[in-house]
C-alpha cells in the first residue's frame, strides 16, 4: 500500500509530504505493536529499523511536466 501511494504521488516538490506519510504509517504501526503487548518495549529506534527494512524510501519517480510532455511529432 505504501509503495503504491509513493508511486502515485512521487512528483517533484512532494518529498516532504511523502516523508510525513511514511512517518505517520510508522507511528500507526508502532501503536498497533504497543497495543498487542502487555510489556511493551517498542522504542522509536527499533521502529526506525523496522521501517528501514520494510517500508520504501520516499523519492521522486516522475519528472517535471515540461520534461514529461515534451513530445515532438514527426508531422
Amino acid at each position: 500500500m505504501v509503495r503504491g501511494y509513493f508511486n502515485y504521488h512521487a512528483v517533484p516538490t512532494n518529498t516532504e509530504r511523502l516523508d510525513a506519510f511514511r512517518y505517520y504509517v510508522t507511528d500507526l504501526w508502532r501503536r498497533a505493536l504497543r497495543r498487542r503487548s502487555q510489556k511493551d518495549r517498542t522504542t522509536w529506534a527499533r521502529m526506525n529499523r523496522l521501517a528501514a527494512d520494510f517500508l520504501p524510501v520516499a523519492r521522486v519517480l516522475h519528472p517535471w511536466p515540461d520534461a514529461r510532455f515534451d513530445v515532438k511529432y514527426p508531422r
